[in-house]
């Protein structure tokens, strides 16, 4: 296999998804929410590489939120999010205070993931920003279109964080919510190459979340020691297939099976770059020989 630190070709071709419409950012990349490790930097980071980097707002329930929002302006100057995590059993008043504090900062695209929360909807609404949720079940997002929001993430069981029991497949989740949903959709789930970047979107995505797949770069604030042992992970193992499948709501979080796309510490950017050169060579070798790729007709 192709080793992912390879010199990257130049990437020349344009990509424009109803997606990168609401973000304007270069690829149709948003960045996964991580609990403890969403911090400006790594946000940051991803956003300088062409994505739509994201801060998690729980990360700073009892921090200075609002000074870290500031500071990513030295960070960078390009697009980025606040994901406020809700738990069924927190604080409303604390996460309406976090987005607060993203409004007042000029954040203008919110995400939201665990438990349903249409107050921080209706509110992100209110002051004129969009509202991303993101369900691991059709019955969620059904739910949560018809309360209002821009998009949606899909979030198929191969992926991390919190999960529910009766989660289906990235591929199940995107070509049925691409029946049953009018709203744009975000494709997150075992996503870290070039193929599962264009796989997704032929299934109806407008974009994809990377999340574990990150975690290994070398901006991602994790040890060493850790990112390491998600680059050895073997997913094909009984083990890990038990724990990645078999999990109950109250089960420990196990990394997506993204970690098998990496297997060297390298820049994000390296990272990035190496998806959507290797997602333009596809297209080359399929006959697309246009410089512009979109996901959406003229009229739309």
């Amino acid at each position: 296999n192709t080793r992912l630190s390879q010199k990257y070709e130049v990437n020349l071709m344009i990509w424009k998804t109803k997606i990168t419409k609401f973000t304007k950012t270069k690829y149709p990349l948003i960045m996964g929410a991580f609990q403890g490790f969403g911090i400006g930097k790594f946000a940051a980071s991803f956003s300088n590489a062409g994505g739509f980097g994201i801060i998690t707002g729980l990360n700073y329930i009892h921090k200075d939120f609002k000074n870290e929002l500031a500071k990513m302006e030295t960070f960078t100057n390009k697009p980025f999010g606040v994901n406020i995590t809700v738990d069924a059993d927190g604080n409303k008043e604390e996460y309406l205070k976090l987005l607060e504090i993203g409004i007042n900062a000029g954040v203008e695209i919110f995400t939201t993931s665990a438990y349903q929360a249409t107050y921080i909807g209706e509110r992100i609404h209110e002051a004129g920003c969009y509202w991303f949720p993101k369900c691991p079940l059709m019955k969620h997002a059904i739910s949560l279109e018809k309360k209002g929001a821009d998009a949606i993430t899909l979030m198929g069981m191969e992926s991390a964080g919190y999960k529910n029991p009766f989660q289906h497949s990235t591929l199940v989740n995107l070509t049925m919510g691409k029946k049953l949903l009018k709203v744009p959709l975000i494709a997150a789930g075992g996503i870290g190459d070039a193929r599962g970047f264009l796989g997704a979107l032929a299934m109806g995505a407008d974009a994809v979340c990377l999340g574990t797949a990150i975690l290994s770069t070398e901006e991602s604030p994790i040890s060493e020691r850790n990112k390491l042992n998600r680059i050895n992970t073997d997913i094909f193992t009984k083990d890990y297939h038990q724990r990645l499948y078999n999990r109950t709501l109250s089960q420990s979080s196990v990394p997506s099976p993204s970690v098998a796309f990496q297997d060297e510490i390298i820049p994000l950017k390296d990272f990035i770059e190496n998806i959507m050169s290797g997602a333009e060579n596809i297209l080359k070798s399929w006959g697309f020989d246009k410089n512009e790729f979109k996901t959406f007709s003229q009229s739309s």
